[in-house]
């Protein structure tokens, strides 16, 4: 005889967030499930080597149901590629041994990981006292319409700087990394590239809205030829930039399509699709947000990002405001709707490493809320 017991309360929250928990393949992508944790600058990498702190950081994370790890931003072996002397390299023997504990520790929890690939161009970092000797390059050495900083780019410098990102990536792929990610988005260099307002070069690398993206094709192009055919390429872009929240590449589904050609065209598996906030439609007369409109537009894998599991967005998050745990039900609805693919999640996992397992195993009541303190705690 069989007895009609109600679930807990806890056990039909965890059947309904199963979705997330389901497995992904794509290719050569294979994850245990669709959450990925988003890549986050924390500045714990003295001289730029990732001790064994920061490999505890992230084989935490994966230890407690995470399915995918892209790391921090990391730049190449490019002078000017970074403006913080505490952010991870990409290059050089101590700090790519860091790297690799990294990966072991990721591995042995049963997790994948990218590194995300990352050059800040005119980007001042105000909160950091300034690197002697680097002088910022971009597209026009311009740090916003108008706001002069650093220098532009020389031809050769261009080609360095797609040279360094394919180093990285080959070293990536012979660390045992599962993949890279190119950041391409919020106004960092190869943002620059794309957007108007910082790119008036006049040499092939500027024009139009497609004609902007030569830069990334080349970068994107040069991955894939220094590392195999199936090694999997993210690209990580956004219309909004810091310099401008309101900024947007592609005004219409029309010119979204168009700037995304070329990109996926050059070898791009999943695009990252940057937003504040994941729930808002990206264009009028469709409930789609960026990464639908993208995987629609492409027919590629993406992922989606933007204040998953928190009230308030993150830029007002980093001026201090609190963020509270939020339901989940809409993202759910849409991952099983197929807008999207994978699900990136940034503050909520920075704030607490056990944020996917509690969602799991439907403990939401122990979710915690984001304070602005968390930024300076590395746990």
């Amino acid at each position: 005889m069989s007895l009609d017991i109600p679930a807990p309360a806890g056990a039909e929250t965890a059947r309904l967030v199963a979705p997330l928990f389901t497995p992904f393949k794509s290719g050569a992508i294979e994850l245990k499930n669709r959450l990925a944790m988003a890549p986050m600058t924390r500045s714990h990498s003295p001289d730029g080597v990732p001790g064994p702190e920061v490999a505890d950081y992230y084989r935490r994370r994966a230890a407690n149901d995470v399915g995918l790890l892209i790391t921090e931003g990391t730049p190449p072996a490019r002078p000017a590629a970074h403006n913080d002397l505490n952010v991870p390299h990409f290059y050089g023997a101590e700090s790519l041994a860091g790297w690799a504990r990294v990966v072991a520790g990721v591995h042995a929890e049963g997790a994948r990981i990218w590194p995300q690939i990352w050059h800040v161009g005119a980007f001042p970092n105000r909160r950091a006292p300034e690197i002697r000797g680097r002088v910022a390059e971009s597209p026009s050495g311009v740090f916003a319409p108008g706001k002069a900083y650093g220098q532009a780019m020389a031809a050769a410098d261009i080609d360095a700087t797609i040279n360094a990102y394919a180093e990285a990536a080959r070293v990536a792929r012979e660390l045992g990394f599962d993949g890279v990610e190119i950041h391409g988005a919020h106004g960092y260099l190869i943002d620059q590239f794309f957007w108007s307002g910082a790119n008036s070069r006049g040499d092939g690398y500027d024009g139009d809205m497609v004609a902007r993206t030569r830069f990334a094709v080349e970068i994107i192009e040069a991955v894939r030829a220094a590392t195999a055919p199936d090694y999997p390429i993210c690209f990580r872009f956004s219309q909004w930039k810091q310099q401008d929240f309101a900024a947007r590449l592609a005004q219409s589904p029309e010119e979204l399509g168009a700037f995304l050609a070329p990109l996926a065209a050059a070898g791009v598996d999943v695009f990252h699709c940057s937003t504040r906030r994941f729930w808002e439609p990206e264009f009028e007369g469709s409930p789609l947000n960026l990464a639908g409109w993208t995987k629609k537009l492409t027919g590629l894998p993406v992922m989606t990002v933007g204040s998953v599991g928190l009230s308030g967005e993150f830029v007002a998050a980093m001026r201090g405001e609190a963020s509270q745990p939020s339901g989940l039900d809409s993202l759910i609805e849409r991952l099983e709707a197929g807008e999207f693919d994978l699900v990136a999640v940034g503050r909520a996992l920075l704030q607490d490493p056990e944020w996917a397992r509690k969602v799991k195993d439907g403990r939401q009541n122990e979710l915690l809320a984001f304070t602005a303190d968390a930024m300076g705690v590395y746990y």
